[in-house]
């Protein structure tokens, strides 16, 4: 099996609620289970300020699953929580869900770019990797502590164990 590591956010209807939800629903994917799973975190939005807090986490997956094919399922699973994807980026959303990391893969294609193109300057992405996998080293990008040292100035608020 392989290990895959998904971000999860939300910041419409409860989202505390939300992610623990949506981690019920990544427990269920065909041939895959959760490993591991991040406190929550509450974060300011990026970009489009005017909008509530986040809360994130992250999971790690071990699953059989393809690469794309998860992607596949995580996209059924925002669906499924309410999720509409507009063209707007970095909106409100009631779920998000980024496949960040499959094992040490670097893939770019039309639907899907490992790792996840953004998360090297997240720190409500870095903040709960690195709670899993603090030695983590993101292909292409080094270190996750180097990483989280670089994004220092973004508050990421740890507010529960899940």
């Amino acid at each position: 099996m392989a290990t895959a590591y998904v971000g999860l956010g939300a910041n419409l209807d409860e989202p505390i609620q939300q992610l623990r939800a949506a981690l019920q629903s990544l427990a269920r994917l065909p041939q895959t289970r959760v490993a591991a799973k991040s406190s929550f975190y509450r974060s300011a939005p990026i970009g489009m300020t005017a909008q509530p807090f986040f809360i994130n986490a992250v999971c790690a997956l071990q699953t059989d699953l393809p690469p794309s094919s998860l992607m596949m399922y995580l996209l059924e699973v925002e669906r499924a929580h309410g999720r509409i994807r507009s063209a707007e980026r970095n909106g409100p959303r009631t779920l998000d869900l980024d496949l960040l990391l499959y094992e040490s893969q670097v893939v770019e294609t039309p639907a899907l770019t490992l790792p996840h193109p953004r998360m090297h300057e997240r720190a409500f992405v870095l903040q709960p990797l690195a709670e899993l996998a603090p030695k983590m080293v993101v292909p292409g990008r080094g270190p996750i502590a180097q990483l989280l040292q670089a994004c220092a100035e973004q508050q990421v608020e740890r507010i529960e164990n899940c």
